[in-house]
């Protein structure tokens, strides 16, 4: 399902101008990562594609449906999202019924729901916990509450605000494994992340922000090289990246495998 955006602005009640002439096309089953510091424009922009903020000008499209048509609850069917903070999405009493909560209100039976509940908590590891309540766990796990909540509704774009932070490694590896197999789907999924080694793991194209414009819209090796406009932006290039800018490499790989050939060629070019 495309995604359009079409010259939109924004402009906060307080008169603060967060999105300003932002356009961009996104194709279905890309995993789009949107970079930049925070008050860049990222969650703004994002917000719009299931109708949280209604543009001040422009237009949003989300396939065919012109978005400012649209209330919340239907756009809901076609985009999910999660929230960069858990507890802005966290409601109910058990981690059962919170993830129940959108695919209930799709209509769907309720062995379809518990379907969905049990495949989501299984994908973020907390089926064992699906009797307890949200916040009797800590703050890492809240995320992969609203993460599976996310899942269930089973959209063909996902918006996933800051997946990643707080996580150990292990769970960075399962949220990589799901974001994979959900394109694998043909999923659209978009990225806002600070953690751009992340974002180069996993991302096939990278916009840059900064004071409520796009900087740059490329593919990630592209765009992760790119160490001026990053900087403009007040986000470090990934570590892979500046490690090979370091060493004067002609490219700047994204995965270990990438930098190890790419380092053999370097090292024959220079012996």
């Amino acid at each position: 399902m495309k995604i359009e955006v079409k010259d939109i602005t924004y402009q906060y009640p307080s008169g603060v101008l967060a999105l300003d002439g932002v356009s961009l096309v996104i194709d279905p089953g890309q995993c789009l990562a949107i970079v930049g510091e925070n008050g860049a424009g990222k969650s703004t922009l994002v917000k719009h594609l299931n109708g949280l903020l209604r543009p001040t000008s422009g237009q949003v499209l989300v396939g065919d449906w012109p978005a400012e048509k649209y209330s919340v609850a239907q756009l809901a069917r076609r985009v999910s999202f999660l929230f960069q903070n858990p507890d802005e999405q966290l409601f109910e009493r058990t981690i059962q019924r919170e993830v129940s909560f959108g695919p209930q209100n799709l209509g769907l039976d309720s062995d379809e729901v518990n379907a969905r509940v049990a495949a989501a908590l299984s994908q973020v590891g907390l089926l064992e916990h699906r009797e307890e309540h949200p916040y009797d766990l800590p703050y890492t796990q809240r995320k992969l509450i609203a993460l599976a909540a996310t899942l269930a509704m089973q959209t063909p774009i996902l918006v996933l605000d800051e997946p990643t932070v707080g996580q150990d490694s292990a769970v960075q590896q399962r949220i990589i494994m799901l974001i994979k197999n959900l394109l694998a789907e043909g999923r659209t999924v978009i990225l806002i992340t600070h953690d751009l080694d992340f974002c180069a793991t996993i991302s096939d194209r990278v916009i840059v922000m900064a004071d409520g414009k796009i900087l740059l819209d490329a593919s990630a090796s592209e765009a992760l090289a790119q160490t001026r406009i990053l900087n403009r932006a007040a986000v470090d290039a990934p570590q892979i990246v500046r490690l090979a800018q370091s060493l004067k490499m002609n490219r700047a790989p994204l995965s270990i495998p990438a930098f190890v050939e790419e380092y053999a060629r370097w090292q024959k070019e220079h012996s």
